[in-house]
């Protein structure tokens, strides 16, 4: 069969779904009223940023919400509001967005950029474990592409060394681990509303803490160094505006009624390209050896990455797929996106980009994110919300590809 990057006939002509879903009626009408009221701004005596931060908090589980103009600002604000600084180290996974890294330049500290587990690809506890010197003041965990990381052994490492934890659940809306929602199982949790998340307002963020003390602080970092109780013109710290408005928040609110129901089409979807991807054969012939597989997976050629320990809920923000047959990776992205499937590349070790590291990062030996730098690619949102013919399509594209 004849691969459509050589002219062949595509696997796919039909579109994916668009991402953002078309606004529903709910978010029309809460949109409009904010519009019409003039109160625009969070501080103007509108509800519906507080209405957000409130519902955001006790689905976290923790009575603390404040929202932000993004995820990266949340993730600023929150370990400023934890007393990191100058002089500081601060933990970060090696495979994932370079903003949980940038935010801690932004506030002053050094990235410290450590390997993630091989398998499930999230912060490997015992590698962080190892990095940990006198200037660490915090872990950065990232809940990538909605899986929940293992956060009892990540809380277990920063208990022995008095070490604070900030959950980068940027892609995790909804998610829970071992029963129990994420953003809320460290000293504080930032979520996003970035164009390509689960709940989006083209941009925004979402920060919720359990500590009294710790949110006044954050509160304080994201308007202007005021004090909850203090007045309007008083300044005690430093501080930024970093609030959300209310429009963003308007098209926020409502989306949380219709969360669990667009995580569970996306776990429906995953779970068939999963059983899709078991029926794809092994190539009959490739160059070299099967790259290395983790203990009880199949001989199928492409898997999906398993989620980590302890997850109870992946929201599915990206289905992280690994092959395990050597491939011409540029010629594979490309052959993909012509049969009508598109697939991402996904990160790079962040200790790669020179940015940080001039900027000051250290970064470990990181051969577990080095290796999925290769190995690992992405279905991304707006496909998984597709029905049952979509995971067939993902299958068959790769199965044309890898028999090419």
């Amino acid at each position: 069969m004849s691969l459509a990057v050589n002219g062949g006939t595509p696997v796919r002509t039909a579109p994916w779904p668009s991402w953002p879903p078309p606004l529903d009626a709910a978010q029309r009408e809460l949109v409009t009223a904010v519009l019409e009221s003039g109160r625009w701004g969070a501080t103007q005596g509108g509800s519906a940023c507080a209405d957000l931060t409130a519902a955001f908090a006790r689905r976290s589980g923790v009575p603390y919400g404040i929202a932000v103009g993004n995820a990266t600002l949340g993730l600023f604000a929150a370990l400023r509001g934890l007393g990191v600084g100058p002089g500081d180290e601060v933990i970060v996974p090696a495979y994932t967005f370079v903003a949980t890294a940038t935010a801690v330049l932004l506030a002053g500290a050094t990235p410290v950029i450590v390997d993630v587990d091989p398998v499930d690809l999230h912060l490997s506890a015992s590698a962080t474990e190892a990095a940990v010197t006198p200037r660490t003041t915090a872990i950065i965990s990232v809940h990538l592409a909605g899986s929940p990381a293992d956060m009892d052994a990540l809380n277990a490492v920063a208990a022995r060394h008095g070490l604070a934890v900030v959950e980068d659940a940027a892609q995790a809306h909804g998610a829970t681990y071992r029963g129990r929602p994420v953003g809320g199982l460290g000293d504080a949790g930032v979520y996003s509303f970035q164009s390509s998340k689960a709940m989006t307002a083209g941009e925004g963020g979402l920060i919720v803490c359990r500590d009294q003390a710790v949110h006044a602080a954050i509160w304080s970092v994201c308007n202007v160094g005021r004090t909850l109780d203090g007045a309007w013109y008083g300044h005690p710290s430093v501080g930024w505006n970093l609030r959300l408005t209310e429009i963003q928040a308007a098209l926020l609110l409502p989306w949380l009624d219709r969360l669990d129901e667009e995580i569970d089409h996306r776990n429906t979807f995953a779970a068939a390209v999963e059983r899709e991807l078991a029926a794809i054969p092994m190539p009959a012939s490739h160059d070299g050896p099967a790259l290395p597989r983790s203990p009880g997976t199949t001989m199928a050629p492409v898997t999906l990455v398993p989620q980590p320990l302890g997850t109870t809920r992946d929201s599915r923000h990206l289905l992280m797929l690994r092959l395990h047959v050597p491939f011409d990776r540029s010629f594979l992205l490309a052959a993909m996106e012509a049969e009508g499937v598109p697939l991402d590349g996904g990160y790079p070790p962040l200790g790669t980009l020179p940015a940080l590291t001039e900027a000051g990062a250290r970064a470990e030996p990181c051969p577990g994110a080095e290796a999925a730098s290769h190995e690992v690619l992405w279905v991304r949102q707006p496909m998984l919300m597709d029905g049952p013919a979509g995971a067939a399509h993902i299958a068959e594209a790769l199965a044309k590809v890898l028999a090419a």
